[in-house]
């Protein structure tokens, strides 16, 4: 019997809606038959900061148990799903932060081969949605890992939109992901699951 698939599903939030999209990834990972961890990238910004923002402030509280990431978690897992809200176009500095710290898994060949995708957030329609993910995926080019996206592999993908990972405008966090995002985050998760469990079988035939 083949082992199970593993996903971590790693992220970065501020005001909970890129943490909906992770736990929707997580569900349908989970559905797929994966054994997964959720984890956080560890807060970077003042406490100050934080509380100067009540979304900020109650989501902060809120994930207080969910688990920060360590290299570790890409060690064990078969699959890593990155999720962030857009920064400029690009991903957080807390995730990137984390990101930045996987040299000595790079320098082993550790994150070779391993399938990875990613899923973003922005404040309003345009706001670097595209530009985040493939920014991201660079990395992955890299790391020489293999991307998964949702593509347009489902119908529902040609009303979602975006072929290179799930995506959500939040209008500066007030607007919780919808069936359509949270369709797209599970497709990609089914996707992500499969393709590596295929490889697995491959490579074990």
């Amino acid at each position: 019997m083949a082992a199970q698939t593993k996903v971590a599903v790693i992220y970065y939030s501020a005001t909970g809606i890129t943490y909906q999209m992770a736990q929707a990834v997580c569900e349908a990972a989970g559905e797929a038959g994966a054994e997964v961890r959720l984890r956080k990238v560890r807060e970077l910004a003042p406490d100050e900061a934080i509380r100067s923002n009540s979304g900020w402030q109650a989501h902060h509280l809120e994930t207080q148990d969910v688990p920060e990431a360590q290299i570790d978690d890409i060690s064990w897992a078969d699959v890593v799903i990155f999720g962030s809200p857009t920064r400029y176009g690009m991903i957080a500095a807390q995730l990137k932060q984390f990101i930045d710290t996987t040299g000595p898994l790079w320098a082993q060949g550790a994150l070779v081969d391993k399938v990875y995708s990613a899923f973003t957030s922005t404040a309003t329609s345009h706001g670097g949605q595209e530009t985040t993910l493939v920014s991201l995926y660079t990395i992955i080019h890299h790391w020489g890992g293999i991307v998964v996206t949702p593509g347009y592999t489902d119908p529902s993908q040609f009303v979602a939109g975006n072929p290179y990972g799930a995506s959500h405008t939040s209008n500066n966090g007030e607007i919780a992901p919808d069936s359509i995002a949270l369709g797209a985050a599970a497709l990609q998760a089914r996707r992500a699951v499969q393709i590596s469990t295929a490889l697995k079988k491959g490579m074990a035939g």
